[in-house]
């Protein structure tokens, strides 16, 4: 049964899937406007998509920014719980298997995947699409003086799912993360060194518990501070900057279909 089950090869973040990774890198045909505006290395950074707010739909353009090899802090993701379910069907009940993954840099950006499946692998593999679909900045400050890197949670962050409720609390450098060991996995990925926290409701629940993080860490960017009310430039969006090369892409594809 270990073997069904997902068994020792659950991942925990040591390496899996590197090959294929880059195999779908190389063999990618994108099918999106920002897809296309990726490859073409016409994006440099992510922080532009999240700048203008562009839905990410497909997950190669994760795996194109966080290239192991080209990036200083590559990906890494971690099966945090796999359960059971069931269904009640006229047949009887119907198994499936439920995949939690978070997924981290650990240098400001997090992201969190829930997929189910018939097989354990399936699950798996949904879930890290999906945590990389789902991939967020992290909003990094300061307790004190602003000496240094940034280390903590800029404010006092609060998120819920369910009943569980959560309240992240910045604290001094050198305290380290004050909480249960799922609020410190998520902190790590999302590169957080020095945190209080305080959390009730059933937060035995993993899966609440792992969204009510989740929720509180997107608040970070919400958030406008004193330092931030300086008059900002608005640039153009990729969309509008390369709309020229986007029309000769789209007809460059058109003449390659027609015989």
């Amino acid at each position: 049964m270990r073997g069904g089950r997902g068994g020792r090869g659950r991942g925990r973040g040591r390496g899996r899937g590197r090959g294929s990774a880059e195999d779908d890198l190389k063999n990618w045909v994108p099918v999106t406007k920002l897809g296309r505006l990726v490859k073409e290395g016409k994006i440099v950074s992510i922080e532009e998509i999240y700048l203008h707010s562009l839905p990410i739909k497909e997950y190669q353009i994760i795996d194109y920014f966080f290239q192991p090899g080209e990036c200083a802090h590559p990906l890494k993701d971690d099966v945090v719980k796999i359960m059971p379910v069931q269904k009640q069907t006229r047949a009887g009940q119907r198994t499936r298997f439920k995949a939690f993954v978070a997924i981290g840099d650990g240098n400001g950006h997090c992201g969190l995947g829930v997929k189910c499946a018939k097989e354990v692998a399936t699950a798996i593999r949904g879930a890290i699409i999906a945590a990389k679909l789902s991939l967020i900045p992290v909003r990094r400050g300061y307790w004190g003086n602003k000496i240094g890197d940034p280390h903590t949670v800029p404010m006092k962050v609060s998120g819920k799912c369910g009943s569980v409720r959560i309240r992240l609390v910045p604290a001094p450098r050198g305290t380290q993360i004050v909480g249960a060991p799922t609020t410190k996995k998520m902190l790590n990925f999302a590169g957080i060194k020095d945190c209080f926290s305080s959390s009730c409701g059933k937060t035995k629940t993993r899966g609440n518990f792992l969204r009510a993080i989740f929720n509180a860490l997107s608040k970070t960017y919400g958030y406008l501070t004193p330092d931030l009310w300086k008059v900002t430039k608005f640039d153009k969006s990729p969309y509008e900057e390369w709309s020229d090369f986007l029309e000769t892409y789209q007809n460059m594809k058109i003449q390659k279909q027609t015989p």
